[in-house]
């Protein structure tokens, strides 16, 4: 079995079709339990988040691996095979570890060095393993690649590097409508993406600081963590047009800001600057309330190009030293516990040869109890003696690139037979199955 990713994200697709393609949580778990009753797949986790989708699956073979979960992904989404497949990556064995360490470690975020994928990839996986979808393969990876994102901001300075999404958006609003400490801030949404917005207000301390959200609760209890106070959703008009920046990430279907709304709102200010900050997928604000006099929109597609110019060189490097160190240790393991199978049969044959000559002895000589059961001692030590440093050997070797040949070796020279033991073997780099016209993987394109 081997693991394969296929997603899109905002670097591959538009950010329309990722609106399109957006999956909530129990849509992303149903996926993952039609993936794993697919001909192909054993296991399956889907990370879905604002910019990005990606289903992780444990794979028997390549071709049909692929075929079910872009057939399955396309049902899920609702779009056409043929409107994903342009936009799709595939990630194979080597190149699948990899790219996942690089999301856990953030360097693959819009904001780069962002820690909400931390969070995010932990939920994806405690949730694929509460409905059986993760175990044994999966669910050790994802622990390993959460491990990765840990030591990528302890161990660097990508946390003071580069900053979040929200950090990013309030920058960006605040070239529109000036400092924050002079300005009103209206967060639609109580989540955990507003969440970060108001600790973040409160920590620059705005101004003044209004949340809305359809749960009067959860918008309290929100407001009175930032300081602020809040409204509910059907005073949202009079609260946009006191705000001189309005923070939006609900995770509602449709627009919660419309074009309509926004005019409303400049018009009640007189046409002072107003700024949005959309964190939402889909969209919360129509795109066209940037028409607005006044209005500045600033979505997760205007923040990743602009969050693009900004990664740090020297500690994004570091981050990738670390992903590529990981990713040869992941690698070098799995490939000592494939030739695990083959120590067991080794020494399973020679335990049944001395067993065997052991009886035959038996039969054509009678010997003493005691002496007899010296000399099975005595056979069975100078057997482990002999077995032992070619098993370490093995062992040892099989942690290199190529080292599965030792293990073969072993096997053809002794005869072994595995039985259902699958040996773990390099596989050759496939085309694109039917159906699903795109690059093949990489199997060992370590982070450059």
């Amino acid at each position: 079995m081997s693991v394969l990713v296929v997603g899109l994200s905002y670097r591959t697709a538009p950010l329309d079709l990722l609106e399109r393609a957006a999956l909530g949580g129990t849509a992303a778990r149903t996926l993952e339990a039609d993936l794993c009753r697919s001909d192909s797949v054993a296991e399956a986790v889907v990370l879905a988040t604002c910019n990005r989708l990606e289903v992780y699956a444990e794979v028997s073979k390549f071709h049909g691996g692929v075929a079910d979960v872009g057939a399955l992904l396309a049902a899920a989404t609702g779009l056409t095979l043929a409107e994903l497949t342009d936009h799709l990556y595939v990630h194979y064995e080597a190149a699948a570890v990899t790219h996942l360490f690089t999301v856990a470690a953030g360097l693959d975020s819009m904001a780069v060095g962002e820690q909400q994928i931390l969070g995010q990839v932990r939920t994806a996986l405690r949730e694929a393993q509460e409905s059986g979808s993760a175990a044994r393969v999966l669910g050790h990876l994802l622990q390993v690649a959460l491990r990765v994102g840990k030591r990528a901001h302890s161990e660097t300075g990508l946390d003071r590097a580069a900053g979040s999404l929200v950090e990013a958006g309030i920058a960006r609003s605040e070239q529109a409508v000036g400092p924050l400490a002079q300005a009103s801030v209206l967060v639609v949404g109580a989540g955990a993406m507003s969440g970060l917005a108001v600790a973040t207000m409160a920590r620059r301390g705005v101004g003044r600081l209004v949340v809305a959200n359809r749960t009067a609760a959860r918008a309290q209890r929100l407001a009175e963590a930032g300081g602020g106070t809040a409204v509910p959703m059907s005073d949202l008009p009079a609260a946009l047009a006191a705000a001189d920046v309005v923070v939006s990430c609900t995770g509602a279907v449709g627009h919660v800001v419309t074009a309509g709304l926004a005019a409303a709102a400049s018009a009640a200010r007189g046409g002072r600057p107003q700024a949005y900050v959309d964190l939402a997928l889909p969209r919360d604000v129509d795109p066209q309330a940037a028409d607005v006099d006044g209005v500045t929109v600033v979505d997760l597609e205007a923040l990743g190009r602009h969050l693009a110019t900004h990664e740090v060189a020297v500690e994004v490097a570091q981050v990738r030293e670390i992903v590529v160190a990981e990713v040869q240790t992941y690698l070098a393991e799995q490939r000592a516990q494939a030739v695990a199978p083959t120590v067991v049969a080794l020494r399973a044959h020679a335990r049944s040869v001395v067993e065997a000559e052991l009886t035959r002895l038996q039969q054509r000589v009678q010997v003493d109890p005691t002496v007899r059961a010296e000399l099975e001692q005595t056979v069975h030590r100078v057997v482990e003696k002999l077995l032992h440093n070619p098993t370490v050997r093995v062992k040892e070797l099989a942690g290199e690139p190529g080292g599965s040949a030792y293990a073969d070796a072993l096997r053809e020279l002794f005869g072994l037979d595995l039985g259902r033991v699958a040996a773990v073997s390099e596989q050759p780099v496939p085309s694109s199955p039917p159906g699903l016209s795109i690059p093949a993987p990489s199997h060992t394109g370590l982070v450059s």
